[in-house]
């Protein structure tokens, strides 16, 4: 259940980031993940994901998210990974619009940008 978490995580990341993609013809696909379990989660936690992107290449990025008790700030799991932007009709993967990488590093407050 914690990598349905996640998935919301990234989802609500993306609408709140990147509004104007276009879902149709692009993807982000996840291809390495690692997680770190750390505490259980109750069904009576209140419990939040927080996402971030650490990193962007040309065509990934790296994410780092992690779940939280909203009420005692326990971090209950450490999760990263490495999304790939993905062109749905051509079936392969395709450098990230630059657009999107705008909007990634406005919204995180730095030039995330690999430096070569």
């Amino acid at each position: 259940v914690y990598f349905s978490f996640y998935d919301l995580g990234k989802t609500e990341y993306f609408a709140s980031v990147c509004p104007d993609v276009d879902w149709e013809k692009d993807g982000i696909v996840v291809v390495h993940i690692e997680a770190n379990f750390l505490a259980q989660i109750y069904g009576s936690d209140h419990i939040a994901v927080q996402t971030a992107v650490t990193e962007i290449g040309t065509k990934s990025f790296h994410l780092a998210q992690r779940v939280i008790d909203t009420e005692t700030l326990e971090v209950k799991c450490v999760c990263t990974s490495i999304m790939v932007a993905f062109d749905l009709a051509k079936h392969e993967s395709k450098p990230l619009e630059e657009e999107w990488i705008e909007a990634i590093c406005k919204y995180e407050g730095k030039d995330l940008r690999k430096k070569k």
